[in-house]
């Protein structure tokens, strides 16, 4: 049955289970166990699923509003607090104007041998260059993100940095790029667009 209101859970608490999926995800990929262990380590997992889903929103996690007047994103794919697929990134902003963030890629972001998958390359770019553009109160959505790989981003460390390079009316225009420990990898341009507030 679906419960009709939350009850208080520390955010500590949802960032210690989420680190737990995660660290799962990871030994799934990795794990050279037999299958008597593989099947016991289902079980135990359907048996966790079952148990956490006695109580459940509807739908996705959306952006809901702190009491504060802040906003959690925590199902959000690229910094959400609660999801065991994302990074998560923890999203800097320079006086200067600079956007970055910092985190490491495993197995789980894999794309050819060792390397990055190139669409987790894009979708990092897109929420780092895309916050560039964003305001408090003015999301801004992507129209258009251009992808230049300049060669394989391997697994491991990873740097994404982004700034504005001009701003046209609800238009910002962004330039960002991926770079390793070894250097650039990958390079991205996209523009973001403030929609306009509906006229009463």
């Amino acid at each position: 049955m679906t419960e009709t209101h939350a009850p208080h859970v520390p955010e500590t608490l949802y960032k210690s289970l989420t680190d737990s999926v995660r660290r799962l995800v990871d030994f799934t990929i990795r794990s050279q166990c037999d299958a008597t262990i593989i099947e016991s380590v289902r079980a135990k997992v359907d048996a966790a699923a079952d148990e956490l889903g006695r109580a459940l929103i509807p739908g996705a996690f959306g952006v809901q509003q702190k009491i504060n007047g802040s906003s959690l994103a925590w199902g959000n794919a690229v910094i959400g607090l609660r999801n065991a697929l994302a990074p998560p990134l923890d999203i800097h902003h320079d006086d200067d104007g600079t956007v970055w963030a910092e985190t490491t890629l495993g197995a789980a972001y894999e794309g050819p041998g060792g390397q990055v998958h190139g669409g987790v390359c894009a979708l990092l770019l897109d929420h780092v260059l895309g916050a560039t553009a964003h305001k408090p109160g003015r999301p801004a959505v992507t129209g258009t993100l251009t992808i230049r790989y300049e060669k394989g981003t391997a697994l491991g460390p990873i740097r994404i940095t982004a700034h504005i390079d001009r701003v046209e009316g609800v238009k910002t225009f962004a330039v960002g790029h991926i770079a390793t420990p070894e250097g650039m990898t990958v390079r991205a341009e996209g523009v973001f667009i403030h929609p306009r507030r509906p006229t009463s």
